[in-house]
């Protein structure tokens, strides 16, 4: 897989709320905080943001989408200056084919869903997001408006099998919506996400995802990249913010830790399969990266007694 797939299935954004809304005359909602990427896709009329910590609202129309990965509380309305109603309130709202609606629909209507993506994982992509992300351009949006009308129509509709449909849309709808940002640019930030942009970096980075054991040295990683050794330790380090062997380390411990959680995989099996030759040495990369051991994190009675020698790495 690619990185940005990588990252996203290690988050696991599968459990999730999806639901449409209908809102009709003068409205505002505010919604808590809430850990988790909230996603909304405006179909018809228009509406305001204003998310707790940015200054400056955000106006969106018809076709615009925006994703909120801080999980920080938010308030939507026609108007800023309305008081808004408990988004508990909103829901209370009758549903009517999957759809809430409020004041009697008819103005603003559109899509939302909500991703749980809490845990070790979530603060690689969800730290190095903006707090709002807001896709506006006209080209954009033609590239996410099937899935939204699909999405709607699903949740109308409600056909056998519409739950493992609207999962599997919103799942896409959420990598869409990263895969435009990403094409906008992402330009005077550090981390891995920018240096997707630069197709060298974005190469160095997918080698190391593509074979996460391989004794790999700078020199490697440089050739991947097309470039000479110290230029591209000094260019990894300046846009992803670690230096190519502490990006690595870091992958492969967050590799670790789903291993160990959702497979039946040894401590020391886990560790050779990622590159270290030495249990010991993992176990001190692992607590290091992930502020515990492998056997408190995955649980005891994983180690079986793998010989202690240096990894491969040399980490």
């Amino acid at each position: 897989m690619d990185p940005l797939s990588d990252v996203l299935s290690l988050l696991r954004p599968r459990s999730y709320a999806a639901a449409g809304f209908d809102l009709g005359g003068a409205w505002a909602i505010r919604f808590p905080a809430r850990d988790g990427i909230k996603c909304y896709s405006l179909i018809v009329g228009q509406g305001w943001l204003q998310l707790e910590g940015v200054h400056e609202p955000i106006h969106a129309v018809a076709g615009d989408c925006i994703l909120l990965p801080s999980g920080r509380s938010f308030c939507i309305a026609s108007e800023l200056t309305l008081a808004p109603i408990d988004a508990a309130a909103f829901y209370s709202a009758t549903p009517e084919g999957g759809v809430s609606v409020y004041n009697g629909g008819g103005d603003t209507s559109g899509f939302a869903a909500h991703f749980d993506v809490t845990g070790p994982h979530a603060e690689i992509l969800l730290g190095i997001l903006p707090p709002i992300v807001h896709i506006r351009a006209e080209s954009d949006k033609a590239t996410l408006r099937w899935c939204v009308e699909r999405m709607m129509a699903e949740l109308r509709e409600r056909q056998a099998g519409a739950d493992m449909v609207l999962q599997q849309l919103a799942i896409t709808l959420l990598v869409q919506a990263l895969r435009l940002h990403l094409a906008q640019g992402l330009k005077g930030g550090i981390s891995w996400l920018f240096a997707l942009g630069d197709p060298r970096m974005a190469a160095a980075i997918t080698a190391m995802h593509n074979d996460p054991g391989r004794r790999w040295t700078l020199q490697l990683l440089a050739e991947c990249a097309g470039m000479s050794r110290t230029v591209f330790t000094i260019k990894f380090k300046e846009t992803v913010g670690q230096s190519p062997m502490e990006y690595l380390t870091r992958w492969r411990m967050l590799l670790a830790g789903e291993r160990l959680t959702n497979s039946s995989a040894s401590i020391a099996v886990v560790a050779h399969t990622l590159g270290y030759e030495s249990e010991s040495a993992f176990s001190t990369a692992f607590k290091r990266v992930m502020g515990s051991s492998p056997r408190q994190y995955g649980g005891e009675g994983k180690s079986d007694g793998f010989e202690r020698s240096q990894t491969k790495d040399g980490r």
